[in-house]
């Protein structure tokens, strides 16, 4: 059984250890009608839970330790990855990672939140949590790009900015609402894409673009469920109604144009199959470039302003 399974998963996993077991005492047997039937009722299982999760299950998966995070996504994506470090001013965070890449053949500057698959690796990248050093890094990047008129590409997969005191001295919110200015009238093309955890203005911060994707198990939300449990009704104990109430899935947000496409995962789920989800992301990312590259960089700005500005209902 894998490391990590998640309660809606077992019937899956329970299925498929069951047709490993037929297929393994297979040999001298004429059981392939059986281990047929076994595989497309696995089929038809799978299709049937993931066609139909919950709001909740969405963020447990969108959370999976074994799900690709933002480096996966570079090695699979790009070519000739070289990281940049360092904002120049306090340190070099490791909660944000990028740098110079290619992806077939368009030279591009990359960059997104970092997580850990363990303890030590999750205290070496903050648990994926930036510092303020972490959106000056990226700011600087971003500038670098402009300069050199390369194309940013941004993966958004964070529970927040770090809540730290060290970070509030250092200012985080200067730092992240500085991100939102400069982004906002970058002359070179921003494509963004929620990979996996999409939380507040930790995702915010390097969330500004002409086009905004989605993995279709992401989760994009001004709160994350349990802190918004916790603040209603002081008790994570209905985290499932508050991811209900937030609205936060792909499937809820595109009607609301917060974002823009809804990138497809394998059956399963992205940490099913990484080189597969990986390809899908960089199909929709070409597909993007391909078109954004066509465009003034005034009209870009223009556009990119006016598409956040159309966000949500107001009156005056």
């Amino acid at each position: 059984m894998p490391k990590t399974v998640l309660d809606f998963e077992k019937p899956i996993i329970e299925l498929e250890e069951r047709l490993e077991q037929m297929k393994s005492a297979s040999d001298g047997l004429n059981i392939d009608n059986e281990i047929k039937i076994i595989e497309e009722k696995v089929r038809t299982l799978k299709e049937s839970v993931y066609k139909s999760l919950t709001r909740w299950q969405r963020v447990q998966l969108a959370r999976h330790p074994d799900r690709p995070y933002t480096l996966d996504y570079i090695y699979m994506m790009t070519e000739n990855f070289i990281e940049l470090h360092g904002d120049r001013y306090f340190k070099d965070d490791k909660a944000i990672v990028g740098g110079l890449a290619k992806i077939e053949g368009y030279k591009v500057m990359i960059i997104g939140q970092q997580k850990g698959r363990d303890t030590k690796s999750n205290l070496y990248r903050n648990f994926g949590m930036p510092n303020p050093e972490g959106y000056r890094k990226a700011l600087r990047l971003m500038k670098t790009a402009e300069k050199f008129n390369l194309p940013v590409i941004c993966l958004l997969d964070t529970p927040g900015a770090f809540p730290g005191l060290e970070a509030e001295e250092r200012g985080q919110a200067e730092a992240i609402a500085r991100n939102l200015l400069e982004m906002s009238r970058l002359k070179v093309p921003i494509i963004v894409a929620i990979i996996g955890e999409g939380a507040s203005g930790g995702a915010l911060g390097i969330g500004v673009g002409d086009r905004i994707l989605m993995l279709e198990n992401g989760w994009y939300s001004v709160i994350s469920p349990e802190s918004c449990s916790s603040i209603l009704w002081r008790s994570w104990e209905y985290k499932e109604q508050a991811a209900e109430a937030l609205k936060l899935t792909a499937h809820d947000l595109l009607p609301l144009k917060v974002i823009d496409k809804i990138v497809p995962e394998p059956l399963g789920g992205a940490h099913k199959n990484h080189q597969e989800a990986a390809d899908l992301l960089k199909t929709y990312i070409l597909s993007e470039l391909k078109e954004l590259i066509k465009i003034k960089p005034d009209k870009l700005v223009s556009a990119r302003v006016e598409k956040f500005a159309q966000m949500g209902a107001y009156t005056e």
